[in-house]
């Protein structure tokens, strides 16, 4: 279903191994699109400039997302370090993710299969280190309602745990609201049905 939750990242996380006197320093960021995955591994460039390698991977959307993947090799041989990394973050589960292996280079040839698995490690070792939160997917509703529905349409605000992004306090109440999308179409039909069809919320689609 396009609206289960899933676990992005709660916080970033840094972590280092030495391999052949190779270091490998792992970097994993929450990034919600891909425009935020490309600046994270720009910001990596410029933060460890003298770095040999700056491989990366993404997954700029739910977890399942094909269409939101991304990975780059930045000079190691092609599938040694961003594809295998990928792999490592398809395989948590986690969304909204991107790793960046910063590759010092000790002098010692690891060989592809070296790589593959010295990159892939890196990810690994900073996934058991990271923290997750999980990510509901909201919709947005807009209603207008008199002041004499509005005990009943608070109280099934509150049974379906939605609540107000903005609100107009005029001659009607208006505004926005924001609710889990697993229960938006339930809401509305509810709030149509209690208040006898005076109160119509209407999906808000852009």
């Amino acid at each position: 279903m396009a609206f289960t939750p899933y676990v992005i990242p709660a916080a970033p996380v840094v972590w280092e191994q030495e391999i052949k006197k190779s270091r490998f320093i792992a970097c994993l960021a929450h990034t919600p699109n891909a425009e935020a995955a490309k600046a994270f591994i720009e910001r990596l460039r410029a933060e460890y400039p003298d770095a040999r390698h700056h491989c990366s991977a993404f997954i700029a959307g739910a977890p399942n997302d094909s269409q939101a993947l991304g990975f780059g090799d930045d000079g190691e041989p092609s599938g040694t370090a961003g594809r295998p990394m990928l792999a490592v973050l398809q395989g948590a589960g986690i969304g909204e993710i991107t790793a960046v292996v910063v590759r010092y280079f000790g002098g010692i040839k690891l060989g592809t299969g070296g790589l593959v698995r010295a990159y892939g490690s890196s990810v690994n070792g900073a996934l058991a280190e990271l923290t997750t939160m999980e990510k509901v997917i909201e919709g947005r509703l807009a209603l207008s309602a008199d002041y004499s529905d509005m005990a009943q349409l608070e109280s099934l605000l509150a049974q379906n745990g939605a609540g107000w992004e903005k609100v107009d306090y005029g001659a009607v109440v208006s505004g926005v609201l924001r609710v889990d999308m697993r229960l938006r179409d339930t809401l509305v039909r509810q709030i149509k049905d209690r208040t006898q069809g005076r109160v119509i919320a209407r999906p808000i689609t852009d």
